[in-house]
């Protein structure tokens, strides 16, 4: 450890989000004398202004889902209205709660740990920031958790798009709404907006929603979304234009299929992009290069730069809060002691509260036939699911996708009603090695929703070849890891571990 000075540490963590703060109090679990620098609230973009708040607007969604469908049961209301002032109330005390919850600062001050809020930290040299009071922090190592931000269009008028984070923002519930963007955020705004009576139209230059699910989540969403009368226009060339009208209303203009189209909407969501918030922190005077607006790292979260580590969305690998703790925990281990600890990104579920909900995990399955052309799929619709019918909520699937040989699994996807917290259960089984025999023989609580995880087990089985039918090379049959992304570089030879 080092010598300790007010302003000198052992570690310094930009950043109190997830990833930082897992992190920082891994680091001072170790023994580390930790700063933790953070520019704007506890909790970073997932508590302040993204998941917690989207997950309230998705709340919200299906109360109103549910209160439409109410008559089917014999239940008569009026026709729900949407509050817009009382439903941001709504969701801003939710993320006081949560906040108020995760108590970081108490945390941080139990752990001895230094918060430091006093604006942005920007590298002056490799072993020291400054923040926006001119206070010099230096240390051995650092730790760069700042996040991401929301990526605009560079097109004609982006600025009078809406970004996600800014959602509640608008003076009003829009009656035409175009959400720019099919991923996970932009679907899930779909979904909100849709619920809540506006008229939807999603544009994407994908081939199609979710690109980065199994393809029969995308399809099964996006036939969804068309049914609930949602325009969905994927494939298209450009987005050309947004442009203010008179009215107040904003023209969108977009080219697909080789024709320039156009259309009046009361708000434009873009949600194209998520690029780590890496842009003003000084990291060519730490000798630094960004690439693909994200730090490049290796397998251990280090910068080219050996005591420089990047965490979560500052990294750019997998930008969702249950990669960036893991990360964190594990980057802490690596500049502390010198560990060479990784995380497991092959078993990492994600997925989104549409209507339809959708999930997965491991491999898609095209992933999997790339592999190998002979492994094992199998899916369950939720219609076969007594749960599913006395819910009334037939539209859904399980997929397992299984090894040839060892039987284990190598991929789960769902979309339906609690698809993400079936995935949650297949990922545990995954965690723990449960091959599908196993895992066919657990009696699931009737009647629920993960009694379909039971189901496609048993029917992977009886699709699955006699294990004696093939014998593979062992390259092939070994236990598998999702690739990480190709922007991993390499520590200079003869670098030293902090």
């Amino acid at each position: 450890m080092t010598e300790h000075t007010p302003n000198h540490f052992d570690v310094v963590i930009i950043g109190a989000g997830p990833a930082g703060t897992a992190a920082a109090l891994r680091a001072a679990e170790l023994g580390a004398r930790v700063a933790v620098a953070e520019a704007d609230q506890l909790g970073g973009t997932c508590v302040n202004t993204g998941c917690v708040p989207t997950r309230v607007l998705a709340k919200a969604a299906r109360l109103m889902r549910e209160v439409r469908a109410a008559d089917t049961y014999g239940i008569v209301v009026n026709d729900p209205v949407i509050d817009w002032a009382t439903m941001g109330d709504r969701v801003q005390s939710r993320v006081n709660k949560v906040r108020s919850i995760k108590s970081e600062a108490e945390r941080f001050a139990a752990a001895g740990i230094e918060l430091v809020l006093e604006g942005r930290a920007r590298f002056i040299d490799p072993h020291s920031v400054v923040l926006d009071t001119g206070r010099i922090l230096t240390a051995a190592t650092f730790l760069v958790c700042v996040g991401g931000h929301s990526r605009r269009l560079a097109v004609p008028g982006a600025h009078l798009a809406t970004v996600p984070e800014d959602i509640l923002k608008l003076p009003s519930l829009p009656r035409r709404v175009a959400v720019i963007g099919a991923g996970n955020t932009g679907a899930q705004l779909v979904t909100v907006f849709s619920s809540f009576g506006s008229d939807v139209t999603v544009l994407d230059v994908a081939p199609r929603i979710l690109m980065a699910s199994d393809s029969d989540i995308s399809a099964t969403v996006s036939a969804a979304f068309r049914e609930q009368g949602v325009a969905v226009h994927t494939g298209i060339e450009a987005v050309t234009a947004i442009e203010p009208d008179a009215d107040g209303t904003l023209t969108l203009s977009w080219r697909e299929k080789g024709t320039e189209q156009s259309s009046a909407f009361d708000a434009v969501i873009m949600s194209t992009g998520w690029p780590a918030d890496v842009d003003d922190l000084g990291l060519d005077r730490a000798g630094i290069t960004i690439e693909r607006s994200a730090i490049p790292v290796d397998q251990y979260f280090r910068s080219v730069v050996p005591h420089i580590f990047a965490v979560g969305d500052a990294n750019g690998r997998d930008m969702l809060v249950q990669a960036a703790q893991f990360e964190g925990e594990a980057a802490a281990e690596n500049a502390v002691l010198g560990a060479n600890r990784r995380t497991p990104h092959h078993l990492l579920p994600a997925g989104g509260f549409t209507d339809p909900d959708y999930a997965g995990v491991g491999f898609t399955e095209e992933e999997a036939r790339a592999r190998d052309p002979h492994c094992v799929v199998a899916t369950v619709p939720y219609a076969e699911l007594d749960r599913a019918v006395i819910d009334g909520r037939e539209p859904g699937f399980l997929k397992l996708i299984a090894d040839r040989r060892r039987e284990l699994i190598l991929g789960a996807h769902a979309t339906g009603e609690n698809a993400v917290e079936v995935i949650q259960s297949v990922t545990t089984a995954m965690a723990a090695g449960v091959d599908v025999a196993t895992l066919a023989r657990v009696r699931f609580a009737y009647p629920t929703y993960s009694a379909v995880i039971g189901l496609t087990a048993r029917r992977l089985l009886l699709e699955a070849p006699k294990p004696a039918a093939v014998i593979l090379p062992v390259a092939v049959i070994e236990p598998v890891e999702i690739p990480l992304p190709t922007r991993v570089i390499s520590v200079p030879t003869g670098a030293a571990s902090p």
